[in-house]
């Protein structure tokens, strides 16, 4: 799996013009699944990224996790993330998970992510979404399953 982290002060998904989720301060999240990810990887990535610590403490370091702020989180779906661009002018999306594969783990990791008492959004899967946030430091982070287990 590969995520986009953004730490944001708010951030909202809008579908047909109509807001369907939106968040105040906490993560935006950007997940794309791949052919070789496991639910494994969908229960390591949730773990990781609500224990991840790039909040502000009070002398303003990067030391405190989401859910030490109570922070939410708004998980949008991103099959792009796994775009191969490296040949020609069209990216291919081979390495993408077909569509029921990555559903089944986009929903595994955002229920791991509500086992552990944050409060999530979800963008709708599979839909052209308008996506606007707030993004606050900037903090952006990339993170892939494939290399963190």
């Amino acid at each position: 799996m590969r995520v986009v982290l953004q730490r944001v002060a708010q951030a909202s998904v809008s579908v047909h013009d109509q807001k369907c989720a939106a968040i105040g301060p906490g993560l935006l999240v950007l997940l794309g699944v791949g052919q070789m990810d496991t639910p494994e990887d969908a229960l390591h990535l949730a773990n990781k990224i609500v224990h991840l610590r790039i909040f502000d403490d009070a002398e303003g370091k990067l030391n405190r996790s989401l859910l030490e702020i109570h922070g939410e989180m708004l998980v949008v779906s991103q099959f792009t993330l796994y775009a191969d661009a490296r040949k020609g002018r069209r990216p291919s999306f081979i390495e993408a998970a077909r569509p029921e594969m990555a559903a089944a783990l986009y929903e595994a990791f955002v229920a791991q992510v509500r086992r552990t008492g944050v409060s999530v959004q979800t963008g709708e899967f599979q839909t052209i979404m308008d996506v606007a946030l707030i993004n606050q430091g900037p903090v952006t982070i990339l993170l892939d399953s494939q290399e963190s287990l």
